[in-house]
């Protein structure tokens, strides 16, 4: 078995109420046409797909460097997520964090890795990421005073003030989001219902509620009904991803996927902290505490891909962390193949192994990616 150093994975299949059902999920899709046996259930969610987990008995196939610097672990994991409902208004911490959280809250926080993230849109994707802009929070802050009831005037007040001070900016947002979060949950649900309830009549009078962020408030609040979370979109940039552009999520970064399907890749960790839109353990000090309050827009939330030098069908998402990297790949010209790739197909290539692919389909193919550059 050590000598196979090219061969296809059957991967892990995951069905969390969050994914999309049946076909209409990307996971299902390219679960049945690499296994055209597979038997797709119309209602069943097909959510995550992850793409290889094998590596524990064959530590020799990392290559040398990536084997010594992540102690013979695989440093990531590579997933193709389809998003039906929201995932939870989470962050992830720095390896200090991590390692601080699971000392303290093992059952909670299983290791002491930190948990970067990269999702490239496979579809049109959609997200949050980030703090808004200052302009934008300001204004929503006026046009929607069950948000700001839940900050408060004092608190909104001092961010006014405190527009055009980064450092000051950045401790007065904190001050605002921190109130948001920690309001009792009688005060937040009734200004949510509140909240709902003008803009359903808004929408029903044909008014427009954009003002208000009003058709994501609605979906989120269907999906999460009394859930402070539905109104962290009025702090939170809203990132539409058309397909083949990405965002990186490094730590203490705010965000949460809202729909679409992607393909993810990640550090190896399962420490995620969260504080709503999710029925799971919610950390809403811990989340407050840790966050990166920087302001910025949504264009500086999109990740770039660089295209390769040596070949023009190679374009590369490189984030700032040694554990993983992201390549897409289009149609490359090429000699032979002893694997026949179908739509679906997922291959596990050893470290300073080559592939040459020779292309049959007219409409050519994509793929892509996960290694580790060092």
């Amino acid at each position: 078995m050590a000598e196979v150093k090219v061969f296809p994975l059957c991967c892990v299949v995951q069905h969390y109420a969050w994914g999309k059902a049946g076909l209409d999920s990307e996971v299902a899709r390219l679960l049945i046409t690499g296994d055209p046996q597979a038997h797709i259930e119309p209602s069943r969610p097909y959510a995550e797909r992850t793409l290889g987990q094998w590596i524990a008995d064959f530590p020799a196939c990392l290559g040398s460097k990536v084997k010594d610097k992540f102690h013979g672990q695989l440093p990531f994991l590579f997933k193709v997520l389809s998003v039906n409902t929201a995932l939870s208004i989470q962050a992830h911490p720095n390896r200090e964090l991590a390692a601080r959280l699971h000392a303290q809250f093992p059952e909670h926080y299983p290791d002491s890795n930190h948990k970067p993230e990269m999702a490239i849109a496979l579809t049109p994707f959609e997200g949050l990421c980030g703090f808004r802009p200052m302009d934008e929070i300001l204004a929503f802050l006026k046009n929607v005073p069950e948000f700001r009831a839940l900050v408060g005037s004092e608190a909104s007040e001092e961010l006014q003030s405190a527009n055009g001070d980064p450092e000051r900016v950045s401790l007065a947002l904190k001050k605002c989001f921190t109130r948001m979060m920690n309001c009792e949950k009688k005060v937040f649900v009734d200004q949510l219902n509140m909240l709902v309830k003008r803009i359903s009549e808004e929408e029903a009078a044909g008014k427009d509620t954009s003002s208000s962020n009003g058709d994501l408030l609605l979906r989120l609040h269907s999906q999460y009904p009394g859930d402070i979370g539905c109104f962290s979109i009025y702090f939170l940039n809203r990132i539409l991803l058309q397909p083949g552009e990405a965002m990186f999520l490094g730590a203490n970064e705010p965000h949460a996927y809202l729909s679409g399907d992607c393909v993810e890749c990640m550090a190896c960790s399962d420490n995620t902290v969260r504080a709503g839109l999710t029925p799971k353990f919610i950390d809403v000090e811990t989340l407050c505490e840790m966050l990166n309050y920087r302001p910025a827009a949504v264009r500086d939330k999109i990740f770039p891909a660089v295209q390769d030098n040596s070949d023009p069908c190679i374009w590369l998402y490189n984030p700032p962390v040694p554990d993983f990297t992201g390549e897409a790949m289009a149609t490359s010209i090429s000699t032979h193949s002893d694997i026949t790739l179908k739509r679906g197909t997922v291959l596990f290539i050893s470290a300073n192994e080559s592939l040459s692919l020779q292309i049959t389909s007219r409409g050519g193919m994509s793929m892509f990616r996960a290694c580790c550059l060092l």
